[in-house]
């Protein structure tokens, strides 16, 4: 036995309702691991009503940060000491880092994307037109941070037309792009002019494998780059299909890892092993 033994750990985790088929503890365990760090990820359930609870626990476990799901990135606002600047335009948070006793909210699901954009895909945003479908809070994260890197054009496609057009209005009141709504009338074709399409909906998450964005295939052409939020399956029927129609394709899977290597990286000021972090999911998700 050494001298001086510590045997304490560095806590992080997930709060969600429900939590329990959230991966990111897979990828950010093998993480902490590879790197020899005494840090340990926790995928905590928090039923409803009991989150200002949840954060209180946490400010006194002293944990270095947590991650937010489903249904508490907009509810932990009240919770924080300070959020970052694209957060508080999204108004969401998914990450939660602790600087001294303050607890500071950020947003890294969007800089995930961007990142997979640049890296996975090198692809430039800089002025292109790119339409969403869906305006949910991966959609809300993804399009601010798409419209502070440069985007010209975004358009939103979303079922709902009061969610979508909040959307529009927030994109047009707080960023650079031009934000246009357009209903969802099925199936819908992609507008000419556009360069990216992205489903940022659940639709095609495991287990509903064969679910389709309800998208005029014939619209799709090898003009286009076609993206998915979605991280399991990677290579969903939507992507296949569009790769069929000749466009390029970019999976959910590097948005997912890169946005937990952001966090990664926040918590522990150490750069993210974001190869181990891939590999993890991947022998997760059977890839």
């Amino acid at each position: 036995m050494s001298e001086n033994p510590d045997y304490t750990e560095s806590l992080v985790g997930v709060f969600g309702h429900p939590v329990a088929e959230n991966p990111t503890c897979v990828m950010q365990q093998a993480a902490f691991d590879h790197l020899g760090l005494r840090w340990r990820y926790l995928t905590i359930e928090v039923l409803p009503g009991n989150l200002e609870a949840a954060m209180q626990g946490l400010r006194a476990m002293g944990m270095q940060g947590i991650n937010l799901t489903i249904p508490y990135k907009v509810e932990v606002l009240r919770y924080l000491d300070d959020i970052s600047p694209d957060a508080r335009i999204m108004g969401a948070v998914n990450t939660v880092r602790r600087e001294g006793d303050r607890l500071i909210g950020e947003n890294t699901d969007g800089k995930g994307f961007i990142r997979s954009l640049r890296e996975d895909a090198n692809y430039a945003i800089d002025g292109r037109q790119i339409i969403v479908m869906g305006a949910g809070g991966a959609a809300r994260a993804m399009t601010v941070e798409l419209a502070l890197a440069g985007a010209a054009r975004i358009l939103i496609c979303n079922r709902s037309p009061a969610r979508g057009e909040e959307l529009v209005r927030l994109l047009n009141a707080e960023t650079p792009a031009e934000a246009f709504f357009i209903p969802a009338d099925e199936p819908l074709t992609i507008p000419k002019g556009t360069d990216v399409v992205i489903n940022a909906t659940s639709i095609g998450l495991y287990p509903d494998v064969t679910g389709i964005p309800p998208v005029n295939m014939a619209s799709i052409t090898d003009a286009h780059l076609v993206c998915d939020v979605i991280p399991n399956p990677p290579n969903t029927r939507f992507l296949q299909e569009a790769a069929a129609r000749g466009a390029r394709t970019l999976d959910g899977l590097g948005m997912l890892v890169y946005q937990g290597a952001i966090a990664f990286e926040l918590w522990t000021g150490y750069p993210a092993p974001v190869d181990v972090m891939k590999a993890a999911l991947e022998r997760e998700f059977g890839v």
